[in-house]
């Protein structure tokens, strides 16, 4: 199960990554996605395994990169295989702080998923079908993750060239009309993947978000999906858990700031070593 459940997020990743306006970087050791947004979890970094020698170095010559990229926040996340301690003590001198919740791997048996869920009698979600109803989806997701509105246009840009892929699923929850609440159903390595299940704040806490997203695992399971799986915050954790999705694995997530500007001539060098080590 942990094997799909990295095999789908990859493959979502992949995915976003048909855009001009993202950045993958796929080597032995990292992994990284990058956009232009100034949002931890739409910048990561995830840590396959730890060369063995030179971490330090590794992990100073990719944030000089990512300064000169102008990236603003990133997450950094370690699967458990990597060494905690090492990659701990590393991250930490060079500014990255450890986030108090980790993310955790789910999964679900979809034929357990109930057909329903009781919830505001005013609530429909409808699959997002064109760029007006991208645009409602990205504006309720950004109130909900805390993305600035005047990011929207650049999140906009990046997803318009990958959300209508034929794996993609993308839902708006409606309350009486007004776009409230969004979810991304991903459909890749034989499993439903949810994605982006977002809330804003006023409607929270009446069962929209678990609704936004049983309605993509239940059109998976009519497709013939047997498992849904998704990467679960320490906010979202409970929603999941009443849904009857069960734990896989924990990921270990670091936060960083870019702090301060580039340097030209440690670029090209930080460069260098980076195709040599990643």
């Amino acid at each position: 199960m942990k094997s799909a459940i990295k095999a789908n997020w990859e493959a979502y990743h992949y995915c976003l990554a048909q855009s001009p306006n993202v950045e993958l970087s796929i080597g032995r050791h990292l992994t990284w996605l990058m956009t232009n947004l100034p949002d931890h979890f739409m910048n990561l970094v995830v840590c396959n395994q730890l060369p063995p020698e030179g971490v330090d170095d590794l992990v100073a010559s990719v944030l000089v990169y990512f300064r000169s990229m102008n990236i603003r926040k990133l997450s950094w996340l370690t699967h458990e295989n990597v060494p905690s301690a090492e990659i701990n003590k590393v991250l930490l001198a060079h500014g990255l702080t450890f986030r108090d919740a980790f993310a955790t791997e789910m999964a679900v048996d979809l034929s357990l998923l109930p057909d329903c869920l009781p919830t505001h009698p005013g609530l429909r979600i409808v699959p997002v079908d064109g760029e007006r109803v991208l645009k409602q989806w990205i504006h309720v997701a950004s109130i909900g993750f805390r993305i600035d509105e005047s990011f929207e246009k650049v999140w906009f840009d990046f997803f318009a060239d990958a959300i209508f892929d034929t794996r993609f699923q993308t839902y708006l929850a409606l309350l009486d009309g007004k776009p409230v609440a969004t979810s991304q159903l991903f459909l890749s390595e034989g499993v439903a993947g949810i994605y982006n299940v977002s809330c804003i704040p006023d409607v929270r806490g009446q069962g929209i978000g678990s609704a936004v997203t049983l309605a993509p695992l239940l059109e998976a399971r009519q497709m013939g999906y047997r498992i849904g799986i998704l990467q679960a915050s320490k906010g979202g954790y409970n929603v999941y858990r009443r849904l009857g999705f069960q734990d896989y694995g924990k990921l270990s997530v670091y936060l960083w700031e870019n702090d301060r500007g580039s340097d030209t001539e440690i670029i090209v060098e930080a460069t260098d070593d980076i195709s040599k080590v990643i």
